[in-house]
């Protein structure tokens, strides 16, 4: 064979070979491997998650509570920021070369990815935002992502509008819906009703060209996907209400709950000191979070929400529920008398009580809060002859009460309830010893002492059922959702006590009576509306007296049912009862007729006093 033919046909096997070769790999390339298919992608095109504006949140009379304004997120793709000019990007932000380069090795990190974008900078402020925009085709592989942060124009009710926060690793890992940056309400109206509030996210997919410059939407936004907007929600707050009830308690501590007992609806939630809840809006939210939660000047703890989960003793308010009970256990009357030597008799005078005229009967036991007549109601109860034991008569006496909403969970819609406490049997076992205790060793529950434990959204509930005779609505925030007006059936169902209705007028007389000519006749603001109330002085271990007033009005088709608590304020005619007084006035009228009494509430500085009269001590 000649031997230049047999060199030409191996060279051309070698191009065929190689042509083979290349071919095979940029089938690979371009097929099987994606990898530089998405470097390609990647760098001519953006994927920018659409985030819908969050549903709008109303008071009951259609007052704008929570609305959107928008922020500025600066994102970035760490693969493709090449080239940056850091001295000038770190100076137009306003950070540290240092801090420059930890959030970019946290953007490269799992969960997130070197060709995924992830927040660089969060919620800048719109001069930031001008700045960077006009260079920001400097900067490849950064861009800015626009979204919606809260804003409360009238600033109150802040726990129970609560506020919203990005989302932590593991929500993430258990929920697809949420990524990394994301916002998700945290506490109050924001956590209960996020999955309605929310909305629903959309993509666009924008392209870019070499310089970081959008150049319009791929394909004319054929593959985008709309983001859908949350939807608004009216809450059954009265805005006016809740911003009264907040003034009043300006520097105080203690809570108020008013409802509608006629539908449970919410009418104020105050837990004082508060706080404004723009404060943990924005990029300080994580500063002024740290500040709020370590605020314990005088004890103010702002973030804690007193009218949800403190619990205080009743004191005399929860004579009215002893009442019942025995009435409904046959062991009390209305014309029922008992003695008062200005305490219980039987125990020395212990229980304490005031000066008032003797025997009464149950009605003007309730209006003068005769401490010595309800221990005899309470025993009375306790040590029927049916009951084997005193602890098969306190099992009794304590189901009567839970059924009354106290010492077990009421299930609002407010986040954080807590369950308020009424001793078990086996708690005085542990305390006393099995069978080491009677009713004389507990008689203190009698007027709302030793160790019951309530919450100011309890006794407005206890007010509810005084209202309506003997049942009460599920007391909840939520009016209706959107155009539909979404209302769940359980907020519209009836929860019935275990006393019969016929048990309560006696007592709900009592009670106007308080308010007409007894401890509370301070709450009286006219001759035509009849307000029931119920002061209480409740004692406190830890320092001087809460002041207590309940309370609900009108006396017939009541329309308010109001609970106020104010810390280490002395009696509840002092404080506690002028203050209900002025919010049922406002919301029964709208308006207030004793200015000089709003002025004295507001401007007394109970917190203050408190600490220095310790201080001297």
């Amino acid at each position: 064979m000649n031997p230049f033919n047999e060199r030409k046909y191996i060279l051309i096997g070698l191009v065929v070979l190689i042509a083979i070769v290349y071919s095979v790999r940029l089938f690979f390339v371009q097929v099987v491997e994606d990898k530089y298919k998405l470097d390609a992608k990647n760098q001519a095109l953006r994927y920018v998650t659409d985030y819908p504006p969050r549903g709008y949140i109303y008071d009951r009379n259609g007052k704008l509570l929570v609305y959107n304004q928008i922020a500025y997120d600066l994102m970035v793709v760490p693969k493709q920021a090449k080239n940056i000019d850091t001295a000038l990007f770190c100076r137009l932000l306003g950070i540290t070369v240092d801090s420059y380069i930890r959030r970019m090795k946290i953007a490269k990190q799992a969960p997130n990815s070197p060709i995924k974008p992830s927040i660089f900078e969060k919620q800048m402020t719109a001069e930031t935002y001008a700045s960077l925009q006009e260079k920001i085709y400097k900067f490849k592989g950064f861009f800015v992502q626009t979204r919606t942060i809260r804003k409360y124009p009238d600033r109150i009710a802040a726990h129970v509008l609560g506020y919203i926060g990005e989302v932590d690793k593991d929500l993430t890992e258990k929920n697809t819906y949420y990524h990394e940056g994301d916002y998700i309400g945290i506490s109050g109206v924001e956590k209960t009703y996020e999955d309605y509030l929310r909305g629903k996210k959309g993509t666009r997919i924008v392209m870019v060209d070499v310089h970081n410059v959008t150049k319009g939407s791929f394909q004319g936004g054929k593959y985008d996907t709309a983001s859908v907007p949350g939807e608004y929600l009216t809450s059954s707050l009265d805005a006016e209400i809740q911003a009264l009830g907040e003034k009043l308690m300006t520097n105080k501590k203690g809570g108020i709950v008013a409802i509608d007992p006629s539908t449970g609806e919410i009418l104020c939630v105050i837990s004082s000191p508060g706080y404004d809840p723009n404060l943990l809006v924005g990029r300080d939210r994580s500063s002024n979070y740290g500040l709020l939660l370590n605020d314990t000047t005088y004890g103010r703890l702002p973030l804690y929400n007193r009218a949800l989960m403190a619990y205080y003793p009743p004191g005399s308010t929860f004579k009215l529920i002893n009442g019942l009970v025995a009435q409904q256990e046959h062991v009390l009357f209305p014309e029922t008398r008992y003695p008062c030597a200005r305490g219980y008799p039987v125990m020395g005078g212990k229980p304490g009580c005031h000066a008032h005229a003797s025997p009464l009967d149950l009605q003007q036991a309730v209006a003068q809060s005769c401490n010595s007549y309800f221990s005899y109601t309470f025993r009375s109860i306790i040590d029927q002859k049916k009951f084997s034991t005193a602890e098969e008569g306190y099992r009794v006496w304590r189901n009567y009460v839970l059924s009354f909403g106290v010492g077990r969970k009421i299930n609002t819609d407010l986040p954080h309830e807590l369950r308020g406490m009424v001793p078990s049997p086996e708690y005085y076992d542990k305390y006393f010893g099995k069978g080491a205790w009677k009713s004389s060793t507990i008689v203190s529950l009698a007027i709302g002492q030793g160790e019951l434990g309530i919450t100011p959204l309890q006794m407005a509930n206890i007010m509810c059922i005084m209202a309506n005779r003997g049942y009460y609505y599920v007391p909840h925030i939520l009016k209706s959702i959107g155009d539909k007006k979404i209302v769940p059936n359980h907020y519209q169902e009836k929860n019935y006590t275990l006393v019969e209705k016929k048990y309560f007028d006696i007592m709900v007389d009592g009670m106007e009576q308080v308010v007409a000519a007894g401890t509370g006749r301070i709450a009286k603001y006219d001759d035509t509306t009849h307000i029931c109330g119920k002061t209480g002085t409740a004692q406190n271990p830890h320092g001087d007296n809460h002041s207590v007033f309940v309370a609900f009005a009108p006396k017939e088709h009541p329309k308010i049912a109001i609970a106020v608590l104010v810390e280490n304020a002395g009696y509840g005619a002092e404080w506690a009862a002028p203050i209900a007084s002025l919010i049922i006035e406002k919301y029964l009228t709208r308006k207030i007729t004793r200015p000089a009494l709003e002025t004295k509430m507001t401007e007394a500085d109970l917190i203050h006093k408190v600490y220095v009269k310790h201080k001297e001590h």
